[in-house]
């Protein structure tokens, strides 16, 4: 299972990606734009997720994704850390998060990353 701090080092390992403090919680950052977050007690964390998506795995996997109250109006979604089955998912969804803020320069920069599953 993973924990908070495979998601900071699978975070930080993404071009271009730092972590800075906001809200009294890590967020994860490329050039300079936020694609996670480890809110709480880090025991999930939030990703940029398109809506539609989003609700889909909701519905889908309810014990594993959720929507925040007050990110409800925003394209992210959350994730239970427990719930994730290895490392490869979660840096499945964090690479996903990242493509979706990393400005098209890194994504051509790295290819690799630019397909569900790269690595």
């Amino acid at each position: 299972m993973p924990d908070a701090e495979d998601v900071r080092r699978i975070a930080l390992s993404l071009p271009d990606t730092t972590e800075k403090t906001a809200w009294n919680m890590p967020t994860f950052r490329v050039a300079g734009k936020m694609f996670a977050t480890l809110p709480e007690d880090e025991t999930s964390l939030a990703v940029r997720c398109p809506k539609e998506e989003r609700d889909e795995l909701v519905l889908a996997e309810p014990g594993k994704f959720w929507i925040a109250g007050h990110e409800a109006q925003f394209a992210w979604v959350r994730a239970r850390l427990a719930a994730l089955e290895d490392e490869d998912e979660l840096r499945d969804i964090l690479a996903d998060s990242w493509r979706q803020a990393a400005p098209s320069r890194l994504l051509d920069d790295h290819p690799e990353l630019g397909l569900p599953g790269g690595r």
